[in-house]
């Protein structure tokens, strides 16, 4: 059953007691080891600032964790259900292999049963699991540099259009339009609250999307498209520069960005991402109120567009935008990173006011 998730602070606390309460409606991803656990886990407890949470197994899995060997959450989830159990088991004994309905159907078990019993107890269908611990191994191939033939291979493609599709499906890019001589660069930054993509010139960061946006493969498709040298990657200034201060901004030391960057958008859309950019850390607005500040009172839904067409995450803080009633809305990360970032620049803000000094 999917739940609406509480907290990060509750969430952590359960952690560390191992609130078996949790049980089956909420998981930790740990971002220092790439694994995902229950709650309860006995294994020895992670830092908060690598932690984020999930309300089912297959989002820690779209998220690119791989399940805790230690708790074994898959099979938690999976419960007394012996036909999700014995294809779990068939699953860990071959990662690499391209599961078909077929597969499934010589096993035994018809495949409309197991797509239902894997969305119920995982969130996703089988097919879909196997195919997303494929990929995986598949971008870390292509971004230490080599060939996509390679990569298919890692990966367990046997065809390499079906490696292709399902690179694109995620990034918008067929893995071979990346191309060693580009202006642009892409490479993957890990974060606390999962991988970001950023894609920079030498000069300027264009993009920074977390990895599982929807909206991610159309960007850098229109990135793409815009740049007669398409996109490659590698990691420039710019890159490393914003990596940096995210390192800073996740561990509470700071949440100011100064990395150089382009903005892709019209004169208006622009006016909205320079007023976003110039909203203190642990202060938030609402739609209308921008619109108001802006001189355009009766934009609000315009100023919602270009909020939702910013594609530098954190860097311009589209996350600092709340409904007219204070209520979390819109954000193509997901509510839960935006609830965890509003919690971040808080902390930050509250550690940045002076403390009162007494006259007594």
């Amino acid at each position: 059953m999917m739940f609406d998730l509480p907290d990060s602070e509750t969430l952590y606390a359960a952690l560390l007691a191992r609130d078996e309460t949790y049980e089956g409606r909420a998981y930790v991803g740990v971002t220092s080891t790439g694994i995902f656990c229950r709650l309860s886990c006995p294994a020895r407890k992670p830092k908060r600032e690598n932690c984020q949470f999930h309300a089912t197994p297959g989002a820690c899995i779209e998220a690119g964790f791989r399940p805790c060997k230690r708790c074994t959450p898959l099979a938690a989830a999976a419960g007394e259900d012996p036909m999700v159990q014995q294809l779990l088991a068939a699953l860990e004994k071959r990662p690499a292999y391209r599961w078909r309905e077929a597969d499934v159907a010589r096993m035994g078990f018809d495949p409309s049963t197991v797509r239902r019993s894997f969305r119920r107890h995982f969130g996703m269908t089988f097919l879909e699991m196997a195919r997303q611990r494929r990929l995986r191994e598949g971008f870390t191939t292509l971004k230490a540099g080599e060939p996509v033939i390679a990569a298919q291979i890692e990966a367990g493609f046997e065809s390499p259009s079906a490696f292709r599709a399902a690179f694109a499906r995620l990034t918008g890019l067929a893995p071979g339009s990346f191309r060693q001589d580009a202006l642009l660069l892409a490479d993957w930054i890990d974060t606390p609250l999962g991988a970001m993509i950023a894609v920079s010139c030498p000069h300027r960061l264009h993009l920074l999307e977390f990895a599982d946006r929807k909206a991610l493969p159309r960007e850098m498709a229109r990135l793409q498209s815009s740049q007669p040298g398409g996109i490659g990657f590698g990691r420039p200034a710019p890159t490393q520069q914003v990596a940096e201060e995210l390192q800073r901004y996740f561990s509470g030391d700071s949440a100011r960005f100064e990395t150089p960057i382009a903005l892709h958008g019209s004169a208006f859309h622009r006016e909205v991402w320079d007023y976003l950019r110039a909203i203190p850390a642990g202060e938030t607005r609402s739609y209308s109120q921008i619109a108001q500040e802006l001189g355009r009172p009766s934009s609000s839904r315009a100023v919602a567009r270009a909020n939702g067409s910013n594609q530098l995450a954190l860097v311009v803080p589209c996350h600092r935008v709340l409904s007219a009633d204070g209520n979390l809305t819109g954000y193509g990360g997901g509510l839960w990173r935006k609830q965890r970032l509003i919690e971040i620049e808080a902390d930050l803000a509250k550690r940045a006011r002076p403390q009162a000094v007494s006259t007594q």
